[in-house]
């Protein structure tokens, strides 16, 4: 007796991703909106957004590529300012002016990504995170200072640079979230994203293999780069107002609690810790005295317990998952069928 089990073919498995996320982002849209969900938690949500798009980025290059950068708030900061310096000063209309400074911030910050990466990869552990942590303070230190540099005002230091458009939304951000992690699943999918878990899996191994080392691990650090000059991009637009002390060594570390709670290597473990860590503090504001104890406290209960994270390396298959539910009933093979009546016989 032979199962048989439904096999989705797949362009249909793709087609029926896209019909579930657009239909995500029309009702959710409608609902944001119509204002049946209230301008706070609108505004919650799309931070939500921004904080996967962070969390996912920087799971590239840990998770999948098995590096430890620290200085991923300064690739943000990089392409929070690239897009909010262009928007400040564009005569495009905003309409189409935006959507270009989302794809400004993601190149300028994958620029620096390459920049910073070629001498940092070759070093491992400890003294990577070192040297991305001192590149990203550097970062901050120059959008700070650069200025009084070039003798006119450009990122306005600590002053704040101000009056960047709103145009942040929940269509824009989530529109970018798909986009963001479609793009990373068929990179991992690819055999580019095999190359790259294989130089996590054992360098040596993969290296014997004719694999270019130094290729893959920037590969890997600047595609992480420039989502997170993505994200830093649509976070510009957000807030419309920018402070390099926004980009400091703590938001690095933010992000990479995300990332290390949800599962390194797990793109479904990062959006939901990116969720729940943006969202319980927000929820736990009715309490602030109490609210940074709850929440550390959550951190050490899980790392204890489940210190794989969350969901470790799982990532969930929409298309398993409906293959398995609408799978066929068990057939007979037609000796078996004639070996049934023959035992009946």
């Amino acid at each position: 007796m032979k199962q048989q089990q439904l096999r989705i073919p797949m362009p249909v498995r793709y087609l029926i991703n896209a019909a579930l996320f657009a239909a995500f982002l029309l009702v959710g849209n409608l609902l944001v909106e119509g204002r049946v969900i209230s301008s706070y938690y609108a505004k919650v949500i799309v931070l939500i957004g921004i904080n996967i798009i962070l969390t996912v980025s920087l799971n590239v290059a840990t998770g999948y590529l098995g590096q430890l950068p620290l200085g991923h708030a300064g690739f943000m900061a990089v392409g929070a300012y690239a897009s909010a310096i262009f928007l400040t000063h564009t005569s495009i209309p905003i309409g189409i002016a935006f959507p270009m400074g989302i794809a400004l911030g993601g190149i300028v910050a994958g620029i620096v990504g390459i920049l910073i990466g070629i001498p940092a990869l070759r070093l491992k552990g400890d003294y990577l995170a070192i040297i991305t942590l001192g590149f990203g303070e550097i970062i901050r230190v120059i959008l700070l200072n650069i200025d009084s540099v070039l003798g006119f005002k450009l990122t306005y230091g600590a002053a704040s640079l101000k009056n960047i458009p709103k145009e942040t939304s929940f269509f824009s951000t989530y529109l970018c979230v798909g986009i963001v992690c479609f793009l990373i699943h068929a990179m991992m999918k690819s055999r580019h994203g095999r190359a790259i878990l294989s130089v996590r899996e054992n360098e040596i191994a993969a290296e014997s293999c004719g694999i270019n080392l130094t290729y893959y691990k920037t590969l890997g650090f600047t595609a992480s780069a420039f989502f997170a000059g993505v994200a830093g991009a649509l976070y510009a637009s957000y807030l419309g107002i920018l402070n390099p002390s926004g980009f400091g060594f703590m938001k690095s570390i933010e992000i990479l609690v995300m990332v290390v709670l949800g599962g390194m290597g797990s793109m479904l473990g990062s959006v939901v810790s990116a969720t729940v860590l943006t969202a319980v503090p927000e929820m736990l504001r009715a309490f602030s005295d109490y609210r940074m104890i709850v929440y550390s406290l959550l951190l050490i209960v899980v790392m204890i317990f489940k210190p794989s994270g969350l969901l470790g390396q799982y990532d969930f298959s929409l298309s398993r998952t409906l293959e398995s539910i609408f799978r066929r009933k068990p057939t007979r093979h037609p000796a078996d069928a004639a070996n049934a009546e023959g035992g009946e016989a």
